[in-house]
């Protein structure tokens, strides 16, 4: 089964004057709100493309370590991901870091980190985003 997923942006202004809100069609989640000015000086209030594309990172990643787990025979109590992209203004997206903590019972240190390189290797996100270096810490809690 192929599934299609949509978000939406209506976008007033220009660059650096202009902002907008982005919807998820699919879900119905949102609006969020979007400038410029959030996405090269950074918000605590207002998301960017990067957010939401590290958002879509951690979460993929998760669930690809949590699949590559189950099928080792380890599968994890919890699992907890925060990716950081880095956007740099006039060059663009330059990485994404991904820090996973994870319980996980029957599992040693090296094979975690062998099965969560997997998962990085594996996870859509990371392939779509093959242009940029991808980074992976990866712990045993």
């Amino acid at each position: 089964m192929t599934v299609t997923s949509e978000a939406t942006t209506a976008w007033k202004g220009g660059l650096t004057d202009g902002s907008g809100e982005v919807r998820f069609v699919s879900s119905g989640q949102g609006p969020f709100d979007v400038d410029w000015k959030a996405r090269s000086e950074g918000s605590s209030t207002t998301t960017t493309p990067e957010e939401l594309i590290a958002a879509a990172h951690a979460s993929c990643f998760s669930m690809a370590l949590s699949h590559e787990l189950g099928q080792n025979g380890t599968p994890p109590e919890s699992i907890d991901t925060t990716a950081s992209v880095t956007l740099k203004p006039g060059t663009g997206i330059t990485g994404s870091h991904l820090n996973v903590n994870a319980v996980v019972p029957g599992i040693d240190a090296e094979t975690f980190e062998r099965i969560a390189a997997a998962a990085k290797a594996g996870c859509p996100v990371s392939q779509a985003l093959a242009g940029i270096e991808i980074t992976l810490e990866a712990t045993l809690a």
